[in-house]
């Protein structure tokens, strides 16, 4: 049996307490505030999207940064086998659109209380309102931990802090002090799944607009990286939603001046089906203006916009559209390009990329190959995924890693 701190009480936390506890050895939860896991009753608007539905290679595909290092703990604790442990232990699950699973009662809070529960059956004590200020390492051997109340001998610490997203929630950096006193590096923070600031003014008579079933092109340095599909939202600021927050992931790292986003309003349909839609829609409409022509095919609170783009007054005949001015039209609809001035800040932002640089760790364990003893999971790690449960699935899997893997 071993004495183990588990710091942080989150998603990885919990996880990695009932793992350690599981394996017979002695776990207490440091946790700074008033209850587990703050941060979980926010995720997924209160609802807590806890996994999806895929197998182990297609959750690989959706980790943005290290997926192979992943490929270890993801086998470890599956999508598959997170949702059976949470309905075993009495928590019932379901499927929504888009592969995401949701606890059936819609309350994040019940997928804490499960959590917690599974390892107060296991003994696992916890120490609420009680701040870790520092790990003490003798001989690069973990050996205590200091809180701002007392010091406590262990045999070994599992830090699962988070990252810097949501401050309020307690999500203020320490994993990355731990990791630095400790001799790790840090890979450079960014924010992820996060909203994004667009050049321009467009998007403010767009504010409000809700997209569905749209198509986004990710484009760097003039290349297509990615497309995603979904829903997207512009704000007073921009653009946000959930394919606009996976792809803030995949370009927090990159020179937002050689990147531009590119909308398709209508995915479903070919440039050619498109072109046939519109010459329908025109030979029907032939005496009316193209706005209210368009209103048809668009929410109206787009189509100022599209016809600007295009050089065209809302208020010009269909009749004395040119061939033109259609194709025009047509490019601009499945092509509607947006520039990216920055990203927003950290208190909105859902996760936090980079972090202790995965190098240093194990992936079979999540022990830190500097530190014996010293373990690292969840957020504070550099590894993170697109929107839809897979960063919770990571702070589970990691979590259970380490947990599980600390024997006698």
């Amino acid at each position: 049996m071993k004495n183990v701190a588990v710091i942080g009480a989150g998603a990885a936390g919990l996880m990695a307490a009932y793992a350690a506890a599981k394996n017979g050895n002695r776990v207490t939860v440091f946790e700074k505030n008033e209850k587990c896991g703050k941060k979980i009753y926010i995720t997924g608007k209160g609802r807590c999207n806890v996994t999806h539905d895929c197998d182990e290679q297609e959750f690989l595909q959706n980790v943005v940064s290290n997926p192979k290092f992943m490929t270890g703990a993801i086998y470890n604790l599956s999508p598959a086998a997170t949702v059976r442990l949470f309905e075993e232990s009495g928590l019932a699950l379901k499927t929504e659109r888009g592969a995401r699973i949701f606890p059936a009662s819609d309350k994040a809070s019940d997928v804490t209380k499960c959590l917690e529960s599974n390892c107060k059956k296991l003994g696992v004590l916890f120490n609420f309102n009680e701040k870790v200020t520092k790990i003490e390492c003798v001989h690069s051997i973990m050996s205590h931990i200091i809180t701002e109340k007392t010091e406590y001998p262990f045999d070994c610490a599992i830090v699962c802090t988070g990252g810097l997203s949501y401050p309020s929630t307690g999500s203020t950096g320490d994993g990355y002090k731990f990791a630095v006193e400790t001799g790790h590096k840090i890979v450079p923070l960014r924010q992820g799944l996060c909203g994004l600031n667009l050049k321009g003014t467009f998007y403010k008579n767009l504010q409000g607009l809700s997209l569905k079933n749209v198509s986004l092109g990710v484009f760097y340095k003039g290349q297509n990286i990615k497309n995603f599909f979904g829903e997207a939202l512009f704000t007073h600021y921009g653009i946000s939603g959930p394919i606009i927050l996976s792809a803030s992931s995949l370009i927090n790292r990159l020179d937002l001046a050689q990147v531009k986003l590119s909308l398709d309003f209508k995915p479903a349909l070919s440039a050619e089906q498109l072109d046939s839609r519109l010459l329908r829609d025109f030979e029907q409409n032939k005496n009316k203006t193209i706005a209210n022509c368009l209103k048809n095919l668009l929410p109206v609170a787009l189509i100022p916009e599209i016809l600007a783009r295009c050089n065209l007054s809302g208020n010009r005949q269909i009749n004395s559209i040119t061939k033109s001015e259609r194709s025009d039209l047509l490019t601009k609809i499945k092509n509607f390009d947006m520039l990216v001035s920055s990203l927003r800040g950290f208190e909105e932002a859902i996760i936090t990329c980079g972090g202790v640089d995965v190098k240093e760790i194990n992936p079979k364990t999540m022990e830190s190959k500097i530190i014996k003893g010293l373990y690292f999971c969840g957020e504070v790690l550099d590894v993170d995924a697109f929107t839809g449960g897979f960063n919770l699935q990571i702070a589970f899997s990691t979590g259970y890693t380490a947990g599980n893997s600390i024997k006698d």
